[in-house]
């Protein structure tokens, strides 16, 4: 497949993240899921969820919605790691499943027939965690957990999320590649990134098809978290009906993205 690949510079800004408290990972990944799931970090989002499963949308009448943060799904022997946006409303926000319930044409779909066309999942359509759906050598999980408000997170929503993402990396080991679905997933990334190492400057901008070769950036003193890290990062554009419907999204340029990475598993 043809990318942008983006140089590794040699000099480096000083990113400064903000005094966190540690954030002690849990022993597992099903102990990720289940702080995930319990997670009341963000008020205006929990309340956001919380008002879409009461009023609901006509379709879904006869739904309980989820309406709780979303963990990630996929293999835990995963090499490559799909990061999206955040649960759509009435998508996972209803299912508990990232990319799954977003209706006929939707988002979900959409990713999950490019990766089924590449062998990364055993079905073509996403529709609700009942429907034997099953992931091989790929985990795909949310810069952002809960559904936001217009699908607009604010910067400290997703600064709040990063905790769960580096727990969930910390127990996918294999992971080697990131493939950021839209310039919000991609600049949570290099957030979660910046915790650890020091990144080059400019930062590496977003775009479909670039890839950003992480294996020389420097570790910073102290850092905590996963030891691994992954080699690469590729921009991919959001599967969003908007892109779809419009052709800023086809299924090749899906294609060219999956089909490309086959041979990595």
């Amino acid at each position: 497949m043809t990318f942008l690949l983006v140089a590794r510079q040699s000099y480096h800004c000083s990113v400064k993240t903000r005094n966190r408290p540690r954030f002690r990972h849990p022993s597992s990944l099903s102990a990720v899921t289940s702080q995930i799931v319990s997670c009341e970090r963000c008020p205006r989002l929990r309340s956001y969820c919380r008002g879409i499963a009461e009023t609901k949308r006509a379709a879904y009448r006869d739904w309980t919605y989820w309406a709780r943060p979303v963990p990630g799904f996929g293999d835990p022997q995963a090499r490559i790691l799909i990061l999206g946006l955040a649960p759509a409303a009435h998508g996972a926000n209803r299912t508990g499943r990232v990319f799954t319930g977003d209706g006929r044409g939707g988002s979900g779909d959409f990713l999950m027939a490019a990766l089924h066309r590449a062998g990364f999942a055993n079905r073509d359509t996403s529709d609700h965690p009942d429907d034997g759906l099953a992931l091989r050598g790929m985990y795909i999980a949310a810069a952002v957990r809960c559904a936001p408000p217009q699908n607009k997170p604010t910067p400290d929503e997703v600064a709040a999320c990063l905790d769960h993402l580096e727990a969930e990396l910390a127990h996918l080991p294999r992971v080697d590649t990131v493939v950021a679905l839209g310039k919000i997933a991609w600049d949570a990334w290099l957030q979660l990134l910046a915790r650890q190492h020091v990144l080059p400057r400019p930062k590496p901008a977003f775009g479909h098809g670039t890839v950003f070769d992480m294996r020389a950036l420097e570790r910073r003193r102290g850092s905590r978290g996963p030891a691994h890290l992954p080699g690469r990062l590729i921009g991919c554009y959001h599967p969003s009906r908007q892109n779809t419907n419009t052709g800023t999204v086809t299924p090749a340029m899906y294609d060219e993205v999956f089909q490309g990475l086959v041979g990595e598993r």
